[in-house]
């Protein structure tokens, strides 16, 4: 769920400028998971554009205070939502933690990083939504430590249909502040993309994994 079209348009914006977003439907990248793909989403460049940062941070923030109050602590998932999540802590005076996709196999052996305690209420923080494994993976591991996850906050989905059944099935509540059609839009309407491109890069959204660019 996004927060408002307001937003997703401004935020799908700000990430195609700064090249987080890059759309290249007729010449596509190739994922680690062997996937082709006509879009590449890289929200960790964000950090390096102080007014963007600022104003993720902030939407994301205010965000969290309408929606679920303050809660206890913000959490991020590692790695790309350890920046922007240390950050909407510190502008809501929050503590922060973040979790790794596994425990360390040396040391104290944490998966989660930072002091976090049982019956605490916790947002997650997330900077990008594919599939939502490794996000729920996230959840899984502060459950585990008897937290009450309140909901994830995103900065952008791809809208996968796997990805709302697994946020359902976990039931865990997801806002993002933008997603694949808002982006799509915004693209057309900047010339950015043309109808053509916005045709293929829905298609490719529709079914990637089979998706192929020839």
């Amino acid at each position: 769920m996004i927060f408002n079209k307001e937003t997703a348009k401004k935020t799908a914006e700000v990430l195609l400028q700064i090249n987080a977003i890059k759309l290249q439907p007729n010449n596509p990248f190739t994922w680690a998971s062997g996937w082709k793909s006509p879009i590449y989403c890289d929200n960790r460049i964000v950090l390096s554009y102080p007014l963007i940062r600022n104003y993720i941070r902030e939407t994301m923030a205010k965000h969290i205070e309408a929606h679920y109050g303050k809660p206890d602590v913000i959490a991020g998932v590692a790695t790309g939502a350890i920046g922007i999540g240390a950050l909407v802590a510190e502008y809501l005076n929050l503590p922060f933690v973040y979790v790794r996709p596994e425990a360390k196999n040396h040391g104290r052996k944490n998966q989660i990083e930072g002091h976090v305690e049982k019956g605490q209420s916790v947002v997650v923080i997330e900077d990008l939504i594919s599939t939502g494994k490794s996000s729920l993976n996230a959840v899984n591991a502060l459950k585990e430590a008897e937290v009450n996850i309140k909901g994830m906050v995103a900065i952008f989905s791809y809208g996968f249909d796997v990805a709302t059944k697994n946020f359902h099935d976990a039931k865990v509540e997801l806002h993002t502040l933008g997603n694949y059609e808002n982006l799509l839009e915004q693209a057309l309407d900047t010339n950015y993309i043309t109808k053509k491109e916005q045709d293929i890069l829905a298609q490719w959204n529709s079914n990637p994994s089979e998706w192929n660019a020839n």
